[in-house]
């Protein structure tokens, strides 16, 4: 698919930038149904709260004209042109055609695999090759099962499913192609998973056409940098700790931080105040190393924004 690197030239602060002038509010389309709260979250942690409730198609937000969508229609609406930017799953995009879009950010959000999946009887003959006869594949999607299909050399009948596929098989499907997260509902319906055809994730999408006009593209940017911001910011923590002047550098050796740390000398002389952005996965380890190495007085305090 192709991409188009976006990354606009900032200096490094942890507060979002001031939102730019621009003509025209930015089409922005929002996923309703699974999709919908991490997404809402993300902007929120950006600095960009919508306004009104859950159950507002339009909800307001300063600088946007926002609607809230299903994700197929979001990919339909970018490829038309009545939206600039929106996020959806890759799963969509990929059935729906549509690789003109540009895909800004991963958010890595709602992880989902799109997956051939059977009960076991079925799911045997599956693994072990075409299967003999026409195969009853249900599904919401299209394109992916049928190149799944076609690359398998299967006579395939597609039964279009509008939601609970997983309860088709065996009466009116033999396997169905859908998207699993954990497996559970699967196996709750007797059925047993075969093959990935996708992996899919929450992503960030723009139009060619809207990156095509400087102020939307100006926009659209703004936009990126706050979001990778925020995202940036869900994995480290400001990790602040005092030191004396012989261990300083033991100290610095150890943090991992994104540039070189923040070095300040505390009041009276009394030793050095070490900040860095710190992984968070890694506190359980540096905490006690840190201390071991000379540093005290430590505090961890979390992140709102990393623009780098």
């Amino acid at each position: 698919m192709p991409t188009d690197t976006i990354r606009p030239d900032a200096a490094p602060t942890a507060t979002p930038p001031a939102r730019t002038e621009r003509s025209a509010a930015l089409r922005l389309a929002l996923p309703k149904g699974r999709m919908q709260a991490g997404v809402e979250r993300l902007l929120a942690d950006a600095g960009l709260a919508l306004g009104g409730s859950d159950r507002d198609y339009r909800p307001p937000l300063d600088g946007f004209d926002t609607k809230r969508l299903k994700p197929r229609a979001i990919v339909q609406m970018l490829v038309s042109g009545s939206r600039d930017v929106g996020f959806c799953g890759l799963d969509w995009v990929r059935d729906e055609g549509a690789d003109g879009l540009v895909e800004l950010v991963d958010t890595g959000l709602d992880p989902v695999r799109v997956a051939i999946a059977a009960p076991a009887r079925v799911a045997e003959r599956l693994e072990g090759g075409a299967p003999d006869g026409v195969l009853r594949l249900a599904s919401e999607f299209e394109r992916l099962p049928q190149a799944w299909a076609d690359a398998r050399g299967l006579d395939v009948r597609f039964v279009r499913s509008f939601g609970a596929t997983e309860v088709l098989p065996p009466e009116d499907a033999d396997a169905i192609c859908d998207v699993v997260q954990t497996g559970a509902t699967l196996r709750a319906n007797g059925l047993v998973e075969v093959e990935t055809v996708l992996a899919s994730s929450t992503r960030l999408f723009a139009g060619p056409r809207a990156l095509e006009d400087p102020s939307k593209r100006a926009a659209i940017e703004e936009l990126v940098l706050l979001v990778k911001g925020a995202l940036a910011a869900r994995d480290r923590v400001v990790l602040e700790v005092n030191t004396d002047a012989d261990a300083l550098d033991r100290v610095i050796e150890l943090l991992p931080c994104m540039r070189r740390p923040t070095v300040a000398s505390l009041a009276g002389g009394a030793g050095f105040a070490v900040k860095a952005a710190v992984p968070r996965a890694d506190l359980a380890r540096l905490v006690p190393a840190l201390v071991a190495a000379g540093g005290r007085d430590l505090l961890v305090s979390r992140l709102e924004q990393i623009v780098a």
